[in-house]
């Protein structure tokens, strides 16, 4: 991946240069509703917006990051838009929208211990660029779009 917020990443991890978790988190709110497209036909998006925070979300985020396949079908995602039962709690009651991940296109969801946006974005193309090599797909981004329901800021 060689656009955007990989790039915003990258100067973060690679080149260890000092960037505050609000400037990544304002770069990333501007990303709202956008896809971007992969070899392929692979691609990802990014819903974030500012809500309210509550117990379940403190950090005042509803987000939902995911990665599609040429068909559609999401392969990951991050996402606190729906509630996830604890690891090893299949019989519990499930709660309020909270943190979690989809490590597979099958997978329910998992908690995510949602620390920074940095870091969920590097949580994110991790997970990203491990699915895509098991694909055999590269992850330079050829083209973006938005999605209809894209909100302004």
């Amino acid at each position: 991946m060689s656009y955007g917020v990989y790039y915003h990443i990258m100067i973060r991890i690679v080149w260890g240069l000092k960037i505050t978790d609000e400037h990544t988190l304002e770069y990333l709110l501007a990303f709202n509703g956008r896809i971007h497209h992969l070899e392929q036909g692979y691609w990802f998006k990014f819903e974030i917006m500012r809500v309210p925070p509550t117990p379940e979300r403190p950090h005042g985020l509803g987000y939902s990051f995911t990665l599609h396949n040429p068909e559609g079908v999401r392969l990951i995602g991050f996402d606190n838009a729906h509630s996830v039962s604890a690891m090893g709690a299949r019989f519990q009651k499930r709660g309020a929208e909270r943190d979690h991940w989809h490590r597979t296109e099958d997978d329910l969801g998992r908690p995510y211990g949602f620390t920074t946006a940095d870091q969920l974005l590097a949580d994110f193309f991790g997970e990203v660029r491990r699915v895509l090599a098991a694909q055999g797909v590269g992850d330079t981004v050829i083209g973006t779009s938005e999605t209809s329901k894209r909100k302004k800021p």
